[in-house]
């Protein structure tokens, strides 16, 4: 009986163990050239901001999330996305890459009247 509980225990910490390196996390998204101030490749391509390092994205394309060059496009802002994927030879590797709407700007947000 301890040999069953012993191995599920094993398999459980295992399980987790391998969710924490895909998880689902909401980080800075923008296009790596224009935005990031990123080097190393011509043109633009998607890139992310994770613990204040940027890393560009393997798995999606810029022009995937709209048009990259209107106002709120990756190479003209920095948005949210919900992403999952892990890091893999200083790239972000996603899985998953969703772009979150746009705030919209509220003037009197964080004012006291």
């Amino acid at each position: 009986m301890k040999n069953i509980f012993l191995t599920l225990f094993l398999f459980v910490c295992l399980a987790t163990n391998a969710q924490d390196k895909s998880k689902t996390q909401i980080v800075e998204a923008s296009c790596g050239q224009c935005q990031f101030g990123m080097k190393g490749k011509a043109g633009c391509d998607p890139a992310v901001r994770i613990d204040g390092k940027t890393y560009f994205v393997d798995g999606t394309d810029i022009n995937k999330h709209g048009d990259a060059h209107a106002a709120d496009g990756l190479c003209s802002t920095i948005r949210k996305a919900e992403v999952v994927g892990e890091i893999k030879n200083d790239r972000f590797v996603a899985t998953s890459f969703k772009l979150l709407p746009v705030e919209a700007h509220d003037p009197h947000k964080g004012h006291n009247h």
